[in-house]
Order: C-alpha cells, then sequence, then structure tokens
C-alpha cells in the first residue's frame, strides 16, 4: 500500500522534527490510523519529497521526524491555466480534483453569464479557500510535488483583460469544427471552459477578440466537469506527458 503523502506549506529539512497541522493531524491519526513508527512522505511545492516517520502521537497532536530528501519531479512540461466557469456542487470540486490530477498549474474560477452560484464576497472567500484545500489533497494523493494555485474568483470579462501574453489561448465551443489536434503545440496554454450552461454569445466573442481560439472535444456535449477533465488529457496526451 502506499505511504501516505502530505502537503506542508513550510520549508523541510532532513533530521528536522515538526509538529503536525491539525488537519494533518486529523488526515493520518484519526482517519487512517497511522501509528508512532510508521513512515510517511512530506513535500512541500518547493522540489522533490521527504522521506518521514510519525515519531510520537498524542490525543490532539503528533510529531514528524524528516528523512531523506529525493529528488524526484512529477510535474507536466505543460503550463496549463484552467479558467473554469464556476458550476454547482460538487461539479466545481470535481473540475479541481481532476484538473490537478492531469497535472494543472492554476486554476482560475470564472463567474459567468449563466454561472447559477451567487455569493457574497466572504463566502467566495471561503469557496476558494475549500477548492484549494481539494487541489492540495489531489496533489497529495497523485505524486505531483507542487500544488496548483488556486486564483481568487474572478468576473469572467475582468479576467479576459489580464490572461498571460505568449501563452496559447483556447476557448471550448461544441459549434466549430477544429480540434486541439488542428493546431501547433504550444507549452503555455489558457484553457477556457463555460460552467453548466455554457458561454453565452456575448462571451464567446468576447473571448475571440481577446485572442481566444474556439475549438471542439467532438461531436457530443460534455458536461462542464467532464469537458474540463477530458480537454486536460486531450492536451497531456498530444503534447505532454500521458503517452498512450
Amino acid at each position: 500500500m502506499p505511504k501516505p503523502r502530505i502537503y506542508l506549506d513550510q520549508p523541510l529539512a532532513t533530521d528536522e522534527r515538526i509538529a503536525l497541522p491539525e488537519a494533518a493531524f486529523r488526515h493520518l491519526v484519526q482517519v487512517l490510523r497511522l501509528a508512532a513508527g510508521e513512515s510517511l512522505v512530506l513535500f512541500n511545492g518547493r522540489g522533490g519529497e521527504y522521506e518521514a516517520t510519525l515519531e510520537t502521537v498524542g490525543k490532539r497532536d503528533a510529531q514528524v521526524r524528516v528523512g531523506a530528501h529525493r529528488t524526484v519531479d512529477r510535474e507536466s512540461a505543460l503550463r496549463i491555466t484552467l479558467a473554469q466557469g464556476i458550476s454547482k456542487g460538487e461539479r466545481m470540486d470535481w473540475c479541481v480534483q481532476k484538473a490537478t490530477e492531469t497535472g494543472v498549474a492554476r486554476i482560475v474560477p470564472l463567474v459567468t453569464e449563466h454561472c447559477v452560484v451567487k455569493l457574497d464576497a466572504e463566502r467566495w472567500t471561503r469557496k476558494h479557500e475549500h477548492w484549494q484545500g481539494v487541489a492540495t489533497s489531489a496533489a497529495e494523493q497523485s505524486g505531483r510535488t507542487r500544488v496548483p494555485a488556486i486564483e481568487p474568483v474572478a468576473a469572467f470579462s475582468a479576467y479576459l483583460k489580464h490572461v498571460p501574453a505568449g501563452a496559447l489561448k483556447v476557448i471550448l465551443d461544441p459549434d466549430v469544427e477544429s480540434t486541439l489536434a488542428d493546431i501547433k503545440p504550444a507549452r503555455d496554454i489558457v484553457l477556457l471552459i463555460g460552467p453548466e450552461g455554457g458561454f453565452s454569445p456575448a462571451e464567446l466573442q468576447q473571448a475571440q477578440q481577446a485572442g481566444f481560439t474556439p475549438l471542439r472535444l467532438g461531436p457530443r456535449i460534455l458536461r462542464t466537469e467532464t469537458a474540463a477533465t477530458v480537454a486536460m488529457t486531450v492536451l497531456q496526451t498530444l503534447w505532454g506527458d500521458l503517452k498512450c
């Protein structure tokens, strides 16, 4: 059985003794039932990962001893930004989780015309924290050595003004004929995907005026969470590190 992997957002050094944060303690001790002396893996998103041993376990806390550093890199050479129209409930969690597993570099949650989720600023902040937690868990599970950044929630039109220059910009549109296989490969990619109701005609026009190329994934209409997963998989298969 694979060793549990835990992300710690702090410097790590061999032979260091570290008190586990509350969330890591709950996961390792209360959920996985790890006992003192058992092994795990730590990473902090700054390259590689560390062997570690759960050294002491108390009722409310635990400490780990950091072991040897391993120079491993499981990150994709593609730098993909997923600009995702916010979908309802677990669908957005699914998008974040699967995009992380398939190698996304960052995710930008977008409020679009057909977005059905309407929240105030405080609740958007809590959603953002939740999605970052989903990405962290997915990075731990999938063996990634870096956690993709979840950017603050942005309005569609505002985000178009701040898309990085030089990136290949793609917007999914089921009504066009061209596909990802028809365009020149790129390393920096911005992938724009709509929510449950898709993009409005005005949004499609705005995106094309901002330099986005409309492409489709195939002849069938995919749910938003399926489209994100399929698009990431196709990009990694065509130009990245997923091989058939």
